[in-house]
């Protein structure tokens, strides 16, 4: 058992290390050549108009975050249905309950106006 833990310590260890190794050795070949239209905000093409640091509210994050979590959600739905007949009563009974479960957080996600476009 503690050697599935070590094979999983080795991959997290070269996940970690291959891309800072690749960082520094090509730190050396990279070009950096800043200049002002680089570093000007960039936006449709056109110059700004006013302070470029626009604070948004949270509601379009909560929306898009909420449209993010059912849109995963759902697509669990896909491989269930394509093998429901094999899986029998059991399985069925398991995909209401995961439909309950989030039908629910839809329902509180709209009580709470994380759905509400202001």
């Amino acid at each position: 058992m503690h050697q599935d833990y070590g094979i999983v310590a080795i991959f997290l260890f070269f996940t970690l290390l291959f891309p800072i190794v690749a960082l520094i050795i090509t730190s050396p070949f990279r070009p950096n050549r800043p200049y002002a239209a680089k570093a000007s905000t960039y936006e449709c093409g056109l110059d700004t108009w006013g302070p470029t640091w626009v604070r948004f509210r949270a509601s379009y994050f909560m929306y898009a975050l909420v449209f993010v979590i059912f849109d995963v959600e759902m697509v669990f739905l896909y491989p269930w249905a394509l093998v429901i007949r094999s899986l029998g009563v059991f399985a069925f009974i398991e995909m209401f309950i995961f439909l309950t479960i989030l039908i629910f957080a839809f329902w509180y996600a709209w009580k709470e106006g994380a759905l509400e476009w202001k």
